[in-house]
């Protein structure tokens, strides 16, 4: 890349990439339903931020466009939520690996955990067939599903002004492992009407600089480990 201040790919021509062969990161998020008071794109926000960020503190690293839509099917009832299911995520992430065999290796930093299955599969694919392959997905002890504390402080932290404040309001706020059968069987919505798994209330900017810092650590140690 001709300055290396700038990694983002979609910036980039093609003699610019050639000139190089730095490690490829996409980012993997999701189009859904996040409440009432966060954007359908809660996900694809934040694994795109850790993957500017990654690229911020460690040499050698080019941001690929993210990919946008996810295995989001658990969602289906709220309307916004737009997924493209776990055999699409597949074949569109193990294609994408195959087309990147320029770079040093491929690592996807995914922002939905719905997507963890289908691109665990396709990592192995791409990891059998010889290429370098990783995938990354952030884990925050304590944190809630989906929709509370934890991505509503990301959130702040990223970018306040998406945040609908004034809409947050608590979900269903048991364990996953409670709720998590009723939730593969009907979806969502049929353990929390207004699409909360969590409480957002306590969260804060400060709280989502933590968290961000946190798991960028995680990833770019991750990075370097795999690397060497």
């Amino acid at each position: 890349m001709p300055d290396r201040h700038d990694h983002v790919l979609a910036r980039a021509t093609w003699p610019d990439v050639a000139a190089s062969s730095p490690l490829l990161v996409v980012p993997v998020g999701s189009c859904e339903q996040h409440g009432p008071h966060l954007p359908l794109d809660t996900d694809t926000r934040i694994a795109q931020a850790l993957a500017e960020r990654l690229a911020a503190t460690v040499d050698e690293i080019v941001v690929g466009p993210p990919v946008a839509y996810g295995s989001s099917g658990e969602h289906a009832h709220f309307p916004g939520t737009l997924s493209i299911g776990r055999s699409a995520l597949e074949i569109v992430l193990v294609e994408l690996g195959r087309s990147a065999d320029h770079f040093a290796g491929v690592v996807f930093v995914n922002g939905h955990g719905g997507n963890a299955e289908p691109l665990a599969r396709a990592v192995a694919t791409l990891r059998a067939e010889q290429r370098n392959a990783w995938a990354w997905s952030p884990t925050i002890e304590g944190g809630d599903a989906h929709a509370g504390r934890t991505e509503t402080s990301l959130l702040l932290a990223l970018d306040p002004d998406v945040v609908r404040v004034d809409r947050a309001e608590p979900g269903d706020a048991r364990p996953l492992a409670a709720v998590i059968e009723t939730l593969r069987a009907g979806g969502v919505a049929a353990v929390s009407a207004n699409g909360v798994l969590g409480d957002p209330h306590g969260a804060s900017a400060d709280e989502g600089v933590r968290l961000l810092e946190q798991l960028s650590d995680d990833l770019a140690a991750c990075v370097r480990g795999w690397r060497s």
